[in-house]
């Protein structure tokens, strides 16, 4: 896919388009804009706002660096898709189901993980440099758009860098979007 026109980081979700060039005819996309100062996630498409979802980035702020635990900023694509023949709440690890259905029980058990579920839609960063390779690639990172448990707060950083959804948005989220699903993660 060629992008036919970039954004700034700071671009208002109104003027979002993205386009993208199929046998010389150029196509409107779906798109997702992530706003951690809202903690807001837009879905478009054709130009138009179609759901916005509350969210939750990194706890340690915005950044590409390598264990750094922060979100990346800039331009990304939805690079795979896994979980969609798991129920609600599958746990994965390495993106892998474990074969375990989180509950607050299994919680008890495992306080410190950190909560892979239902979905997972894996980034990869657009940007050579600023977060594709080296030190600063996404997808090296394993940086995920994905569920959480219910009882954790959304609409708050509070993640590990990752972007964090409600169970039940994933599932719509992850319905609505294809591979190759271009990702803004914007500035503060």
């Amino acid at each position: 896919m060629k992008l036919k026109q970039k954004l700034p980081i700071n671009s208002s979700v109104n003027s979002q388009k993205v386009l993208r060039e199929t046998d010389g005819f150029s196509q409107e996309l779906v798109s997702l804009i992530i706003s951690p100062n809202s903690q807001k996630m837009s879905v478009l498409r054709n130009n138009q706002l179609l759901v916005e979802y509350t969210i939750s980035t990194a706890a340690n702020g915005l950044g590409e660096q390598k264990n750094s635990f922060k979100t990346p900023r800039g331009w990304h694509m939805v690079r795979a898709k896994v979980g969609a023949e798991h129920p609600i709440n599958a746990v994965f690890v390495e993106r892998r189901f474990t074969g375990e259905i989180y509950s607050p029980e299994l919680n008890s058990k495992f306080p410190d993980r950190d909560w892979i579920l239902t979905r997972i839609l894996w980034l990869s960063g657009l940007e050579l440099g600023f977060n594709r390779l080296g030190a600063v690639d996404t997808m090296q990172r394993f940086i995920y758009i994905h569920g959480s448990p219910d009882e954790r707060p959304v609409g708050q950083p509070t993640s590990r860098g990752c972007v964090r959804m409600r169970n039940k948005d994933i599932i719509e989220l992850f319905d609505l979007v294809p591979y190759g699903t271009k990702v803004l993660i914007e500035d503060m």
